[in-house]
């Protein structure tokens, strides 16, 4: 068996690597890291074939040119951490003079990071409006035992962490639906916020929406302050379901006639339904698990299919 010459060594070292199933985060993002993967595959074939180094200048595999890019992954530095509730962070990333990321609602972005050697990669969805200028702020719940938590939770101001994006979204339009009903779990609350505050911001915007946010308990409830600006305007309500609190006497008064104990079942579910003043459209985000309760809930409540988005 022949020696592998060196040139043959120095074009396997130049290979694209095939990504781990980690690297994907499951949000069916376009591209995917395995079309990149592919694209790069391909065109080291191609340089491969014509002996031709050159042609692989291009791969660039992160830019420090701070424009968001679907396709390569981007430095952004942290520039504060805030905790909200015990295990669940906002991060505020700066972004250079006074540019803003341009998504569109509820898009997520995909953060990479590197734990014990393995590269993971994860879809948040910015809370921060898309148009904000100079920053962009990400809500992150950080789990014991997940490995991009391990990583995220070392983030203090200053450092660099890598984006590309973005991706999905919702194609809101104002006045398109009467009645928007959105049901969130837990962080499940990051893609309604831009666009909650998208109507809120738009005097035309005659869209009703009903939010419903399903926490473990009253401490959990994130960005309490945020949500309780949204409900005084007259076309948004805020109902909370806290699967792990028995009564409401323990909660600020203001919050006791619009909060619900329990899990949200599908009781819960018709009676949210028959009090929204127009037949709803429905946004869903949260676990797998929530979602597939949620559009069971709502089958039964009469809500069809090509009513309901799910982030």
């Amino acid at each position: 068996l022949q020696a592998m010459s060196g040139n043959e060594q120095d074009w396997l070292a130049l290979r694209p690597q095939e990504p781990s199933p980690s690297q994907c985060c499951g949000s069916g993002c376009k591209p995917c890291i395995y079309d990149v993967y592919e694209k790069e595959l391909a065109q080291w074939e191609r340089a491969k074939a014509m002996q031709d180094k050159s042609l692989l200048i291009g791969k660039k595999e992160q830019s420090n040119n701070s424009e968001l890019n679907p396709d390569t992954f981007t430095a952004f530095s942290v520039s504060s951490v805030e905790q909200l509730t015990e295990d669940t962070y906002q991060y505020k990333f700066e972004l250079p003079g006074n540019s803003s990321l341009r998504l569109s609602l509820g898009q997520h972005i995909v953060l990479r990071g590197v734990v014990k050697g393995l590269e993971v990669q994860r879809a948040y969805t910015p809370i921060s409006p898309g148009n904000a200028e100079g920053y962009f702020e990400v809500l992150i719940k950080c789990y014991e035992a997940g490995l991009m938590s391990q990583y995220i939770k070392t983030w203090k101001r200053g450092d660099v962490v890598f984006w590309r994006g973005p991706f999905g979204g919702f194609p809101y339009r104002p006045n398109k639906h009467g009645e928007l009903l959105m049901l969130a779990s837990g962080t499940g609350l990051a893609p309604m916020i831009p666009i909650l505050q998208s109507i809120t911001d738009d005097e035309e915007d005659e869209t009703f929406v009903t939010l419903v946010g399903c926490f473990p308990t009253f401490d959990k409830i994130y960005l309490k302050p945020l949500l309780q600006d949204l409900a005084r305007y007259w076309n948004i309500r805020v109902f909370y379901v806290l699967s792990q609190e028995t009564s409401l006497e323990k909660l600020p008064w203001s919050y006791q006639e619009n909060t619900y104990t329990g899990r949200l079942n599908e009781d819960l579910m018709k009676t949210i339904i028959n009090s929204c003043r127009r037949k709803p459209f429905v946004l869903i985000c949260g676990s797998s698990a929530f979602i597939e309760d949620m559009s069971r809930y709502l089958k039964a409540s009469g809500i069809e299919e090509n009513s309901c988005f799910v982030f």
